[in-house]
């Protein structure tokens, strides 16, 4: 079995780098440096305060691992930007995984390029276009139309505009869904402190693209009925055995327990 890494982002506004694009000083607080950024944004679009990619900080990325020997789920998280995204581009290095992703090469895999191009950080296996790994120029991680990194929602929308949102694909397949916030309650839970419930958050969003991606894979015939019945309890049981107190109400809300 080739290893899965299922994965997914939480940002917040880039305060410092904000404040050197907007030419505010160090008496302008990181609520008002954000909300000033909001502002202008909303101004440029219209209505819209969704910040351009390149001024998102990446506070958490979330991992679901699923190999031949089990699933495991993690989150790396805090205020060292950097080391997130090089340890995250180290373990693709390490494991030379499918990615997947929800909607992964619209916003994640962008905003990680970017930041990760503004600290430096060293992404080889990622970028392999063929030159190290003749096999790579056939099936590599930067293609929209290869298979190392599959963005689910655009390639079930055959990559129109029909895209969907996770959360209610999600129910009608009888997975929970999202527990507790959403991405736009984000920063607000970051300026209470509350990067545990962003963690939790966005460690839920990661199974519920996970369990999309196991019934996709059976969709098209790349595991029988049975595996994908397997690879499903062994989420339900890994998830179980985690001491967390959003897995037990993840659990209580997967309704589906066959496929």
């Amino acid at each position: 079995m080739t290893p899965i890494l299922t994965f997914d982002i939480e940002t917040i506004p880039d305060v410092v780098g904000l404040r050197r694009l907007l030419e505010l000083g160090p008496e302008v607080s990181d609520a008002a440096v954000a909300e000033a950024a909001f502002d202008a944004r909303r101004q440029k679009t219209g209505g819209s305060d969704f910040l351009p990619h390149h001024q998102h900080r990446v506070l958490c990325i979330s991992c679901a691992l699923h190999t031949a020997e089990g699933f495991k789920i993690w989150s790396l998280c805090g205020e060292d930007e950097a080391g997130l995204i090089q340890r995250f581009f180290d373990g693709v290095e390490r494991f030379t995984p499918i990615l997947v992703s929800w909607n992964g090469s619209g916003f994640d895999l962008p905003v990680l390029n970017y930041r990760a191009l503004i600290h430096g950080v060293r992404a080889p296996r990622f970028w392999d276009q063929g030159d190290d790994d003749r096999d790579f120029k056939w099936n590599n991680y930067i293609s929209r139309y290869h298979s190392r990194h599959t963005d689910l929602m655009d390639v079930l929308a055959m990559y129109g505009r029909g895209g969907v949102p996770l959360d209610e694909l999600a129910q009608l397949m009888g997975f929970p869904g999202k527990l507790g916030m959403d991405g736009s309650k984000v920063w607000d839970a970051y300026c209470h402190g509350g990067i545990d419930d962003i963690r939790r958050y966005c460690e839920t969003d990661v199974v519920n693209t996970h369990l999309v991606y196991l019934a996709f894979e059976h969709l098209r015939g790349h595991v029988s009925t049975a595996a994908w019945h397997s690879r499903m309890e062994t989420v339900r049981s890994a998830l179980a055995a985690v001491d967390e107190p959003h897995w037990p109400e993840f659990l209580g809300r997967w309704t589906r327990s066959s496929p």
